[in-house]
């Protein structure tokens, strides 16, 4: 894995379902969370300038998938750590473990698929060699 970017966050007791671990779709939330953070330092990115640093286009998520392979509960300690996998002509895709912070032991891996889309022509963009040096780079994680 050719780590980007690292992101920590805590469990919430909002995460968990009635079982006391964290609900499967939570950590789609997780990867997002790892993923804008990433953006933000990169580029500036919030919902004003999302756009801008895209290159006047958003970004969407076309695919997500994740294994799940240790419950996490209420008060873990999470690193997501995110790698770039893969650039095409319009779309990159990033993989992700999330592992328990104190241990370090995966508790899912993930990958998902994003495409550069311009909403005005409902179309795909491709990346510019800017772009891709950008989401080639790596930044400082959370944990620095």
């Amino acid at each position: 894995m050719n780590l980007l970017y690292t992101h920590r966050l805590e469990v919430r007791f909002a995460d968990c379902d009635p079982l006391g671990h964290v609900n499967h779709a939570v950590y789609l939330t997780y990867l997002e969370q790892a993923r804008f953070e990433l953006w933000r330092r990169l580029w500036g990115f919030n919902g004003e300038t999302s756009r801008t640093a895209a290159g006047g286009a958003g970004i969407i998520l076309a695919r997500a998938e994740c294994d799940y392979r240790i419950p996490a509960t209420y008060g873990d300690t999470l690193d997501v750590r995110l790698a770039l996998a893969s650039i095409g002509r319009t779309s990159f895709t990033y993989e992700y473990e999330i592992v328990d912070a104190a241990t370090p032991r995966l508790m899912a891996a993930a990958r998902t698929v994003l495409v550069l889309y311009d909403y005005a022509t409902a179309q795909p963009v491709a990346i510019d060699e800017a772009r891709r040096a950008d989401l080639s780079r790596a930044v400082p994680s959370s944990l620095e």
